[in-house]
């Protein structure tokens, strides 16, 4: 059934909300538990709130540049790639963003991705195999799906989630560890022996089911930058080819690592499956074209 872009847009933003919402409340929930299972204080989870938070701050303003670097990725001008570059400025006129740096990789694999920590500080980087395969509408929907994670600040709020999937790591590793440590729980009477057992099967699941909320997170953000960049060229069949291609491209992507691979555009790992897509920080490339070409040029909502 056909749907809206901005249909889309909205339905996606709205998704990944409720996954955040859903993602908070369950890491509220797993850090009670803890806490009642042990009589933690507010300064013991305190303490750990700002040491996943210091990492992840760390994190936040150096990760850019550490992506670029293991990419082995290397700034272009306007006279190196003047295609790629007319594109860019062209999507990031239509975006309204500042115009960000641009780098290519010499890789076969056709793959591009998006960093900064916002649009004054963002960087969009394409693979060699991306410009000698895409055409220039296709091109054009690539560098728009980039530009919408950079709009979207996809890089901020995957940092957040970044921060409490590591701090359930965190507290789940002390909870085990301080397992060994413990003496005679009697006096503590059958309320402290159940939220007990409920820590013990949090500390040893809650990593794995903050894990898949995080990966959901980021599918769901793919689909919106799908959808937006789709709203800045117009023409979603561009991305829906330019996706086609990469998925087909037999090339595996060999500067992408397990730490880098969700900021591309499409897995640079080409794993398929089930589980694998379970697993996965993108959506498979049938169900994002699916909605792509279910898309509708619906007219620009009226201003007032």
């Amino acid at each position: 059934m056909a749907t809206g872009i901005y249909e889309q847009v909205n339905r996606n933003i709205w998704k990944t909300w409720l996954l955040m919402v859903l993602f908070t409340a369950f890491v509220v929930g797993v850090v009670y538990i803890f806490g009642a299972a042990y009589h933690w204080g507010l300064g013991t989870v305190g303490f750990a709130l700002i040491i996943a938070g210091l990492i992840n701050f760390l994190g936040y303003y150096f990760s850019s540049d550490l992506a670029i670097a293991t990419s082995g990725a290397q700034e272009v001008t306007k006279e190196d790639e003047p295609d790629l570059y007319r594109s860019v400025e062209n999507m990031t006129i239509a975006s309204g963003l500042p115009m960000p740096k641009v780098y290519v990789i010499e890789d076969p694999a056709p793959n591009a991705f998006a960093t900064g920590r916002d649009p004054k500080h963002a960087a969009v980087v394409f693979t060699r195999g991306l410009l000698e395969r895409l055409n220039h509408l296709e091109l054009e929907g690539v560098v728009a799906h980039e530009l919408s994670h950079v709009k979207n600040y996809d890089t901020r709020l995957m940092s957040i989630v970044v921060v409490l999937v590591g701090t359930l790591v965190l507290l789940a590793d002390v909870f085990l560890r301080m397992m060994w440590f413990r003496g005679d729980d009697r006096e503590e009477g059958r309320a402290g022996s159940i939220f007990l057992i409920i820590g013990l099967v949090l500390a040893i699941l809650s990593p794995i089911l903050a894990t898949l909320l995080k990966l959901a997170i980021s599918r769901r953000r793919e689909y919106l930058a799908d959808a937006s960049g789709a709203l800045l060229t117009r023409y979603p069949e561009g991305l829906a080819d330019a996706l086609i291609k990469i998925d087909n491209d037999p090339h595996q992507l060999h500067s992408a690592s397990n730490a880098t691979a969700h900021m591309y555009i499409e897995n640079p790992f080409k794993k398929q499956g089930l589980v694998n897509n379970l697993f996965s920080t993108h959506p498979p490339v049938e169900d994002r074209v699916k909605a792509l070409r279910s898309m509708v040029l619906d007219p620009e909502p009226e201003k007032g």
